[in-house]
């Protein structure tokens, strides 16, 4: 199926979820990421949920990066030109949804694109090559694009794979993992 057959039809499945639903989704997401090998590294790149969207509540994530003392970073987005700042999480940072109701923070301590080592990714659907479908603006492939190589790039899906994308173009950067409720894919 192409990106856009794939976009809508995700969209549909998740305005389907419950709030409940997402919620338990989300947790069994968490308790999955807890067996991937990735928990040595220092720097890790959040979204903040949007819950309008009903995307993966991360909310279990960021309580695990925290317990484990890692450096949370979270980003703003500029819709000028689709690319992401991005800032350390702190307990005097300010959240604040802007106006495609996306929780970001007001301002804070500045995080280059080559700390960051560690990546969660929302997504709407994902194929069983590591290829991901976003809300097609291109952030997530810009900022990625501007890591490091080896960068470890987690999506997060309430859904499972997909057998293939059809239409993937060169700016298009697979995923490592994709953690599901009930599997981790590893690409």
């Amino acid at each position: 199926m192409t990106k856009a057959e794939l976009r809508k039809r995700y969209k549909a499945e998740r305005k389907a979820l419950t709030e409940t639903t997402c919620d338990d989704l989300s947790l069994e997401i968490s308790n999955q990421l807890l067996k991937l090998p990735v928990w040595d590294k220092s720097f890790y790149h959040i979204f903040l949920t949007i819950a309008e969207q009903k995307e993966v509540n991360t909310e279990y994530i960021l309580n695990i990066l925290s317990g484990k003392d890692k450096n949370i970073v979270i980003s703003k987005s500029n819709f000028e030109t689709n690319e992401m700042h991005h800032f350390l999480l702190t307990d005097a940072t300010t959240i604040k949804k802007n106006e495609y109701n996306i929780p970001e923070p007001v301002d804070g301590i500045p995080i280059p694109d080559a700390s960051i080592e560690v990546v969660f990714i929302p997504l709407l659907a994902y194929d069983a090559q590591g290829n991901r479908i976003g809300y097609g603006k291109g952030f997530y492939d810009r900022f990625l694009s501007k890591c490091n190589p080896d960068v470890i790039k987690i999506g997060l899906s309430f859904f499972e794979a997909e057998n293939e994308i059809s239409d993937i173009s060169p700016e298009d950067i697979p995923l490592d993992y994709c953690i599901s409720p009930k599997r981790i894919y590893k690409f």
